[in-house]
Parts: C-alpha cells; structure tokens; sequence
C-alpha cells in the first residue's frame, strides 16, 4: 500500500475511556482488559475488509509489527464476523462497520512487546456507521460464540466492585491460551446508544509491574 495515499485515509478511532470515575451506578458488564496495542479493521459490504490501523495510524498487512496481527485478525474472525454482519438488520445495510481489537503477546507489557513472543488477537468493540458502537449485550449476543472479549462480570457498577478488581478478589484473569502474566484489569460498560458509557479500572498488581519496568516513567503505561 502507498503509505503517501494512506494519510488521506480516514478509520474511526476508538475513544478514549477514563478510570473507575467514569463508571455509573447501574447494570453493567465487565471484560478482560487486554495489556496489548489496539487495531481496527473497516468492512464494507462492497470491498469487504479494506483498511485496518493501530489506534492512530493506518497501516496494511506489509507493516513490520503489526502486520501479523491483521493476517491473524482475518484468519480468526474475517469470514465468521461478515456471517453475523450479513444476518443482522442494521449491519447487513451499514456503509461501514469498523471492529476494535487488542494485539498483544503474554509477555507485552504497556503496549510494548516481544517479537518472538506468541501473539493473540480479540475483538472488544464492534462500531456500525451511523449506528454507533453496540452496546455490551447486543456485542455478547452478536459475538459471543467467537474468542472475542472475555465477560467476567455482570452487576451493579459501585466502589465494591471497583476494589474487588484493584485487589483481585474476583477473577479477572483471561483464560485464552495467550495470556498476561499479570492481570491488566477489567473495561466496564453501560448503558445504551447515546447513554453508552464505559471506564477502566486496573489492578494493583500491574500497577506494581509498571514501576518495576518503567520506574518514574510508569505513568505514561498506567493511563
């Protein structure tokens, strides 16, 4: 691909989502926080997957990181994502529909990895044009039955929850084959449509990790 060309390109971008302040004390659902570099992959019902960036950057399968990580996302997920897109009624007519997943390695550690490491590739996060992100029940309803995100947890979003995940009182840990070491944390949603929300809260362990590895320069992987 013609790098040149490719910053004309336009993908969504996946928004930014803030600590546990963010959350609302309602019925919610929680996931595995995946310690990796987040991807995305565009399809159209015309071209079929046609772009594919890491969070702020287009990039193509010939990219030396992340390259293998859309060869895996497509070999994984490719044709069974458009079995679903083609099934359900709003994604079967959008324009576009631009999946979020997370690439990383059991050994990656704040987004930096190793290259021999082996690597894994799950889907959080499914956005339809015009539509906007599916909320966390019509995510589970649509994909559950592929290794996409991991639900761990579902209930009432309050500070007790927030703890149990900073302290690992509850199992937060991934169960794929390809796994952190060291628990990231979890990513919480709510709500719907224009009340969709989200937060973030991690664990004390991984914060722990950070210092280790990257000293006074931690706060940079913790956010």
């Amino acid at each position: 691909m013609n790098y040149y060309l490719m910053r004309f390109l336009k993908m969504k971008t996946y928004p930014k989502i803030h600590g546990p302040s963010g959350g609302q004390n309602e019925s919610s659902y929680a996931f595995v926080k995946y310690d990796g570099s987040n991807l995305r992959f565009e399809y159209s019902p015309k071209k079929g997957w046609h772009k594919f960036g890491t969070r702020k950057t287009m990039i193509d399968v010939s990219h030396p990181v992340y390259g293998s990580g859309i060869e895996m996302f497509l070999e994984r997920f490719g044709d069974d994502m458009i079995k679903v897109f083609k099934k359900d009624k709003y994604m079967r007519s959008a324009q576009n529909i631009t999946v979020f997943a997370e690439w990383f390695g059991a050994k990656s550690l704040g987004g930096a990895h190793r290259p021999k490491d082996p690597k894994n590739v799950v889907p959080f996060d499914v956005n339809v044009h015009k539509r906007g992100f599916l909320n966390p029940k019509e995510f589970i309803d649509s994909f559950g039955h592929l290794q996409v995100a991991e639900l761990i947890w579902q209930g009432e979003f309050n500070e007790s929850f927030v703890d149990d995940v900073k302290k690992e009182n509850i199992d937060i840990e991934s169960k794929y084959d390809v796994r952190a070491s060291i628990p990231e944390g979890v990513i919480v949603k709510g709500g719907s449509s224009h009340r969709l929300w989200m937060c973030k809260i991690k664990t004390e362990r991984y914060k722990e990790a950070l210092k280790a590895v990257y000293q006074q320069d931690w706060v940079k992987y913790w956010e």
